[in-house]
């Protein structure tokens, strides 16, 4: 006999998760829309609310939006990356700051003693920095969506080149490079590719 499994409803609406999952698409082709940072901070804004470890919030994340920047910032791009940058109407260069303890202070007070605790284990604010950062990254790519942006996440560069040129005095590292703006169309020329199921990816113990 067929048990029939009822799929759980949604806490948000069906639109909602249209735009933010099922109906986004990584992004190459734009409309000559303007990226706004009032858009940005508003993405960011819902971002940093995802969880981090003792809320670090170690993502950073440079916004490229000159001629002079972009030229900058392509050169470092592996070459089928190169003209995306050239076309997008922003790129962001997102990057895992290190030196996150520096306020921790603030963001974690219910831990007195952590920033100074932390300060000489710099392996570990390394290894913490590159984990969250990137959990950050998938916080950012969806909020930008829920505030009607699309973006084109890659990470087909030189990023040590990358930190040399835009880093230096900061000791961010770069690890991915975000396109953003309103998609033209569906945003790609290629239809969707499949995704796994649940029970392809998941096991219950």
């Amino acid at each position: 006999m067929t048990t029939l499994i009822e799929t759980a409803p949604l806490a948000i609406a069906e639109e909602a998760a249209d735009v933010i999952f099922r109906t986004a698409r990584t992004t190459s082709r734009w409309t000559d829309a303007e990226v706004t940072d009032a858009q940005l901070e508003a993405a960011w804004d819902l971002a940093k609310m995802g969880p981090t470890a003792m809320n670090t919030l170690p993502l950073r994340i440079l916004v490229v939006r000159s001629p002079e920047a972009k030229a900058r910032l392509v050169a470092h791009m592996a070459d089928g990356n190169k003209a995306k940058v050239e076309a997008a109407p922003v790129s962001l260069v997102l990057a895992a700051d290190p030196a996150f303890h520096e306020h921790l202070d603030t963001l974690f007070p219910a831990y007195p003693g952590i920033r100074e605790q932390l300060a000489p284990a710099v392996e570990t604010r390394e290894q913490m920095a590159h984990a969250n950062a990137h959990l950050q990254a998938g916080y950012l790519i969806v909020a930008l969506r829920a505030v009607g942006l699309a973006a084109g996440p890659m990470n087909g560069m030189d990023a040590a080149g990358v930190d040399r040129e835009f880093f230096a005095e900061t000791g961010w590292r770069s690890f991915l490079i975000v396109n953003v703006g309103v998609a033209d169309g569906e945003g790609s020329p290629y239809p969707r590719n499949p995704r796994l199921s649940f029970d392809q990816v998941a096991r219950t113990v």
